[in-house]
């Protein structure tokens, strides 16, 4: 049985772990109100270019090289270049290992192709260089403070491979912020980019007036929209790691304070022990002396 000291000591230690857990759970719910506002307010702006792509290529249809466009075009899948985005830091449950674990599916169910990863954060990165997988790039603080003029190049690159014929398509993976409790774990196709399709026409929606014509500004669009796509995915998946850094620091404050009442339970139960050790023996002292 550990002795009044031992006790002292470890409720102590579960004290001081529990001042650092509540600490870290304030500092993660202050951050995750701003970055849930980036990710809200930028979530119109990417859903406004998804349906300017859309009557774009409503109008572009009869485009006959529109089909040829590097960016469009569909082609088997032997070469995939795979994004993915994982936090600089732990102690966020599951957030990391989910997402390294749908990384290893994906892999296993492309095992045909190769792929070739561009790693977003400390922890997806320590993980998959010891696993001898082919990297090409990886990026350190990026979402610490996501900027758009971190994102652009990322997707750039990703361009320019896919143009470059290097890569037949590009894949991210990361976790959608959807609520603090419910993260949502998003394998998405970035490149070639889908356009997607319009669907139905709105009576009071006017007819747009090009001054260029829209095959031209469907080629500016479509590299913007892979960077947007790219910037989304770092805003949500920030919004998503302060969410689940909070959740998982406020179970480990509750558990905290689980284990010092049941610690200071027992130190109760040896305190009594060892007064009453003391009373028999003084009774038994004083009944000796009779």
């Amino acid at each position: 049985m550990p002795s009044l000291l031992d006790l002292r000591r470890r409720i102590r230690s579960v004290r001081n772990t529990q001042q650092i857990t509540k600490a870290m759970k304030m500092v993660s719910a202050a951050k995750l109100r701003r970055a849930q506002d980036r990710a809200i307010a930028a979530r119109p702006y990417a859903s406004t270019l998804r349906r300017l792509l859309a009557d774009l290529a409503a109008v572009t249809t009869s485009d006959e090289t529109l089909a040829e466009d590097p960016l469009l075009a569909r082609r088997p899948e032997r070469r995939i270049q795979l994004i993915l985005v994982t936090a600089d830091k732990g102690l966020a449950g599951s957030f990391n290992s989910g997402l390294i674990k749908a990384a290893q599916r994906f892999v296993d169910e492309h095992a045909e192709a190769e792929i070739e990863f561009e790693l977003l954060g400390r922890k997806g990165r320590d993980f998959f260089r010891k696993r001898g997988v082919t990297v090409s790039g990886e990026q350190i603080g990026l979402l610490h403070k996501v900027k758009y003029a971190d994102a652009a190049p990322i997707a750039q690159k990703m361009i320019e491979r896919l143009r470059a014929g290097e890569v037949d398509s590009v894949y991210v993976i990361f976790n959608e912020f959807k609520s603090v409790m419910a993260p949502r774990l998003t394998v998405q196709r970035v490149l070639p980019v889908e356009l997607p399709a319009r669907v139905g026409q709105v009576p009071d929606l006017p007819d747009y007036i090009y001054e260029q014509s829209p095959r031209e500004l469907l080629d500016g669009l479509l590299p913007r929209y892979v960077e947007i796509t790219v910037y989304q995915a770092m805003l949500e998946s920030a919004a998503a790691e302060h969410a689940a850094r909070m959740t998982a620091m406020d179970a480990a404050t509750s558990n905290a304070a689980d284990v010092i009442d049941t610690l200071t339970l027992r130190l109760n139960r040896v305190r009594q022990a060892s007064i009453t050790k003391e009373i028999i023996e003084v009774v038994s002292g004083a009944a000796a002396l009779e």
